[in-house]
Order: C-alpha cells, then structure tokens, then sequence
C-alpha cells in the first residue's frame, strides 16, 4: 500500500494574492510523513509583514522547522538532499525581490541555478510562487523588471516541475501534472 501522495514532485503552486495558494501547498504537503522544513524567503521589514508571518506560523503545527533563506534559497535546497524531509518554499516571488533589491546579485543566474537545483532534489518539494502579470502594466521601470522577471521565472521553474496547480479563489487548477 503506498502512503505517499499521488503528486509527484517539485510542486510549483502558483496564484495571485491572498488566493489560497500558501494553504494548499501546506495541506498538499502534509500527504508527506513529517518533520517538515518550512524555507521562508521574506524578510521581516515593518509591522504589516511581521503580521503575514505570524499569521503563516499560527497555521503551521509544531513538527514543522523553519529556516529562513532569503537570500540562499538554491544552497539551502541543495544542503537538505538526502534528508528525505518534505519541503515548502514560501515563496519564489519574495526571493526573487529580495535578490532583484540587494545589487551584487544577479536574479537571472540565481533562477537558472534553482532550475538546475529543482532537477536533482531527492526529496518532496513544494514551491509557492505568484503569478504577477495578470493585472496591468506597472507605472515604474523597477515593478515592470520585477514583473518581467517573476513571470520568466515562473516558466523557468514551472517547466523542470513534474507538477504545477494554480490557485483561483482558493481552487485548484492542475496545469501540469506527470506520472510519479
């Protein structure tokens, strides 16, 4: 009898804000046995945020671990190989701004080697993401970039997923999925 979800694995759930997407890829992982690792990529800035991240925590139970990475996502992926624990990334868009603001970094290749990275992870991987340009064209050079990039990367990382869900309204909608 397999115990193991039917979904195979990296997972990218995609979706707009407050669509759902963080807790369904929570609940998706909870198929997996636990302990956890919860790879939290933002950074605790001002009140509101710090609000986001207790609320995300309160959700979680205790036998979930959380390191933040939002910075180091792709070596900290890579370091949790062979420790077969189930894995949520929230989320590749939060990254990607981190990395698109600090100026010694350079966005593209940090995809690139997370897209090379997702192709030899030996463990249940979910990765969250946003899906930006759906809305209208931004007004400033940086948010047009920004939105450029997440949508680039969301094709990069989407095409080495074996599945891919978008979320709408707090529904799923499996876009790609491949046999386990």
């Amino acid at each position: 009898m397999n115990l193991e979800p039917e979904l195979a694995t990296p997972h990218l759930v995609l979706g707009g804000a407050k669509s759902g997407k963080s807790v369904f890829a929570e609940k998706t992982l909870l198929a997996f046995r636990p302990p956890y690792i919860y790879l939290a990529t933002s950074q605790v800035l001002d009140e509101e945020m710090r609000e986001r991240v207790r609320e995300h925590r309160m959700r979680r139970q205790d036998f979930w671990d959380t390191l933040e990475t939002p910075y180091q996502l792709v070596e900290n992926l890579l370091e949790l190989r062979h420790e077969n624990r189930p894995v949520l990334v929230d989320c590749l868009t939060l990254w990607l701004s981190n990395l698109l603001l600090q100026e010694t970094s350079d966005p593209k290749r940090s995809v690139n080697k997370l897209t090379e990275a997702l192709k030899i992870v030996d463990y249940p991987l979910i990765l969250v993401s946003n899906e930006v340009g759906a809305g209208i064209v931004p007004d400033n050079p940086l948010a047009r970039q920004f939105r450029d990039l997440a949508g680039w990367a969301n094709q990069s990382v989407a095409s080495v997923c074996r599945t891919v869900t978008f979320i709408v309204a707090g529904l799923p909608v499996r876009l790609k999925q491949e046999p386990q």
